[in-house]
Order: C-alpha cells, then sequence, then structure tokens
C-alpha cells in the first residue's frame, strides 16, 4: 500500500497495472470533494485516449491496481 496525501495528488502521475486498450499511463486532473473540503474522488486522464475516469482516491493506494509514476 502507497502513503498518500490526498490533497497533493492533482497533476500526480499513475501507471495501471494491469493496462486496457492501450490505456496505462494516467494523470490526476482533478481532486473532487466533499463539502468539508476533503477529497473524495479524483478524476484520472488516460494519456493515450484522453479519456477520463473517476475514482475514489484510496484505490490509488491498492499496488495491484496502480503503480505510482509513470513506469
Amino acid at each position: 500500500m502507497h502513503k498518500i496525501n490526498p490533497s497533493k495528488l492533482h497533476h500526480s502521475k499513475w501507471t495501471a497495472a494491469q493496462p486496457s486498450n492501450k490505456e496505462k499511463h494516467f494523470m490526476v486532473t482533478q481532486l473532487l470533494r466533499d463539502e468539508e473540503e476533503n477529497v473524495v474522488e479524483v478524476v484520472l486522464e488516460a494519456i493515450y485516449s484522453h479519456r477520463e475516469f473517476v475514482v475514489p482516491w484510496e484505490s490509488l493506494k491498492d499496488d495491484s491496481v496502480w503503480k505510482v509514476g509513470w513506469q
């Protein structure tokens, strides 16, 4: 598990552990916050296709799904 500060995720880079549709590298383009300004979700943009996905920020901690940086 990665230790992550959710407030510092904006523009961070991630690699999918099991890429699909040639989408391997991603960048966090937006932080979605709740009423109390806590980060609850992030918007990941695939570098190859520019498709965007909304995921809970905690899912980035899972080593079997995401790797920190572009690898």
